[in-house]
């Protein structure tokens, strides 16, 4: 009779304890967030958010209006024109035409091309860049950004863009260094896979995204086609101005696509990101293989990158002490940002349909409550620690020009405590506090809770002169200047 009661007793905790699990209430987030108090102080007319924990969806919630002339609400299924988050999703379609056998990145990427050719330069003479460099930005091509056309309007074609006859530029896109050997952010080199892409499958990108990426997984508020074209989503958010007015027809169109043109919702950005986890660990992925989502994900570039960067994805913080593969997204009266953890499943997704001054602040705030709330806990580059010799502290106490993320701004290295730490305006403007602290590693290497690379300090003269990043087998010295006396 005690075995049957005992056997009994156990199953019903693990019934409870199953049931308790299944019901929990992520409501905390509504309450803490405060997004319709936001939404009226900053004249944002709408705001999508979606949280994911343990590879599953656990929260979404939709605020405001799809147009300020009208009184229909966002929903889930309301789709946001996602600006730079059609990177990575172009890269992600690279690689999977190579896994299957119809690309090599490695190729030369100008044998695709058919309608332009690359610009001759002194930069390629020895060198033709590669479909992979210009996938990471290492390829050295101008032109970083767009700007977003109208009906009525003409729409330039992709050779148009390309020579450089379109608003923003007035000359044909350009290399500025040797492809491989350094990194400049380049939205016209991602106008130029499409443009190979399409020369060589004879197929819009937005068709090739659709039967590789978004129809197998089941995707049907996610499209590359422009609001022109056949075709088009008919639940999206218009974009406004700063004033909270809505920008012409409200709709942008963008034939630079592969660069900015996506348009999905925070539920479908999280889908995509949710199946690039389960890949990364192998299991449960339908669509995408381990191989592609490690190799998108990977860090391939450091020198000069914002902290790290693989093929589409940003790779620049270590919020929790995870390693995150994200991208922002911004365009003229819309912008978001999608964000997972390489392991365990986590992270979220949010787009707003206002300008840079309405929906920056809301988008920050988000971000750091989610993070702060959600309390996800990672092991990223973790080690053994030892105690930083006091000798080797006053050699690091100072202020420096930027070294962490190359952005030109002022960063210190403090003593409080007995302990180091680094006071960046960058990092304080990601997190909600300033408190940095500089870890030493028994391997003789320094590393910082959210930032990805591992630091090691060169000295000169018994003061900081370099600093070595290193990340997944890649280095980068950077020289740094003490600017105290």
């Amino acid at each position: 009779m005690k075995t049957i009661f005992y056997t009994s007793f156990f199953l019903l905790l693990m019934i409870s304890s199953q049931v308790f699990a299944q019901k929990k209430d992520y409501s905390f987030l509504t309450d803490s967030l405060k997004i319709e108090e936001q939404l009226e102080k900053y004249k944002l007319p709408g705001f999508s958010v979606v949280v994911f924990e343990n590879y599953k969806i656990v929260y979404s919630k939709q605020f405001g209006v799809k147009s300020a002339n009208s009184p229909e609400k966002i929903d889930e299924n309301t789709a946001f024109s996602t600006a730079s988050i059609s990177k990575p999703i172009t890269a992600l379609l690279c690689y999977m035409l190579e896994e299957k056998g119809l690309l090599n990145l490695d190729d030369p990427i100008d044998n695709a091309l058919k309608r332009w050719h690359l610009p001759k330069s002194k930069f390629t003479e020895k060198t033709n860049p590669t479909w992979r460099q210009f996938l990471n930005h290492t390829a050295g091509t101008t032109q970083d950004g767009f700007e977003d056309h109208y009906e009525g309007e003409k729409i330039p074609t992709l050779e148009e863009s390309l020579m450089g006859k379109i608003p923003r530029y007035d000359k044909e896109i350009e290399f500025l260094f040797e492809p491989g050997t350094d990194w400049q952010y380049s939205g016209g080199g991602y106008t130029i896979i499409q443009m190979a892409l399409e020369d060589k499958f004879k197929k819009p990108i937005a068709e090739l995204a659709k039967k590789y990426i978004f129809a197998p997984l089941g995707l049907k508020n996610t499209t590359m086609i422009q609001p022109n074209e056949k075709g088009f989503l008919t639940n999206v958010a218009l974009v406004h101005d700063k004033d909270g007015k809505v920008i012409k027809t409200g709709l942008p169109i963008t034939p630079q696509v592969a660069p900015s043109g996506l348009w999905s919702t925070p539920k479908e950005l999280a889908i995509i990101t949710i199946e690039i986890q389960n890949a990364l660990l192998n299991k449960n992925n339908k669509v995408i293989s381990h191989n592609v989502a490690k190799k998108v994900t990977e860090v391939s570039a450091l020198k000069n990158a914002v902290g790290g960067w693989s093929y589409g994805w940003q790779k620049s913080f270590a919020y929790n002490n995870y390693d995150w593969f994200a991208c922002n997204g911004s365009n003229t009266g819309v912008g978001g940002n999608v964000m997972g953890t390489m392991k365990d499943g986590n992270g979220f997704s949010f787009l707003a349909n206002g300008e840079k001054p309405n929906r920056f602040p809301v988008m920050e705030r988000t971000q750091k409550t989610i993070l702060k709330l959600m309390n996800w806990k990672g092991d990223f580059n973790n080690g053994e620690t030892q105690e930083i010799p006091s000798g080797l502290k006053e050699k690091l106490i100072g202020t420096y020009d930027d070294f962490l993320y190359g952005q030109k701004m002022e960063t210190k290295i403090v003593e409080k405590n007995n302990r180091l730490y680094i006071e960046s305006m960058i990092l304080d403007h990601f997190r909600s506090g300033n408190e940095n602290e500089l870890v030493y590693l028994k391997n003789g290497l320094f590393k910082l809770i959210d930032y990805p690379n591992l630091l090691k300090f060169e000295f000169t003269d018994g003061k900081a002169s370099s600093v070595i990043l290193q990340r997944d087998g890649l280095t980068h010295t950077i020289s740094i200047i003490n600017k105290v006396e």
